[in-house]
């Protein structure tokens, strides 16, 4: 852990989830978690994430299982209340592993690596996914904005939330 209590990529986390860089080798892992999810992702763009200077693609692991991942946009435009810069993008937890610190794992270690670039990340979220909402809250996000869309998420009923974490030293 950092001295500010958020997980260190590759360090355990104190809960015997343990975070690192995503590689080539986990896009298999990462499908199966959105499968069993019910969810999807772009595999192209994972694969152009996982290179990216200005992204980050994440897993987290539970005894060397992948259980969990998430990444980072970075926005190079403004949209209306939503600034330029870096973003957390989506997470998903396997079903079987929810509620066990995961997606709070990954989600500091994204707040860190972004920490090292910037004095904030942004996140939006769908109002009504009330974990996803809480989750973010007690990482010391707070709410912007609400719009039906922000930068090219359209958000299923027509309600996004946008928000922001200040993370100290940074550069801007």
């Amino acid at each position: 852990m950092s001295a500010q209590g958020r997980a260190v990529p590759g360090q355990d986390t104190g809960t015997g989830v343990r975070v690192r860089r995503a590689t080539q080798e986990d896009l298999e892992a990462v499908a199966r978690i959105e499968s069993r999810a019910r969810r999807g992702t772009d595999r192209d763009q994972l694969v152009l994430a996982l290179t990216d200077p200005e992204r980050v693609v994440l897993v987290a692991t539970v005894d060397d299982e992948v259980v969990g991942w998430g990444k980072t946009h970075w926005w190079s435009y403004a949209d209306g209340p939503a600034p330029v810069g870096h973003y957390l993008g989506g997470v998903t937890v396997d079903p079987s592993s929810r509620r066990g610190g995961v997606g709070r794992a990954l989600t500091r270690a994204r707040m860190d690596w972004v920490a090292e670039r910037a004095s904030f990340v942004c996140c939006v979220v769908n109002a009504t996914n009330v974990a996803s909402l809480a989750l973010h809250e007690g990482a010391g996000f707070r709410e912007v904005a609400r719009a039906a869309s922000f930068h090219t998420i359209r958000f299923t009923g027509g309600s996004g939330v946008l928000l922001r974490a200040e993370l100290g030293a940074g550069r801007a």
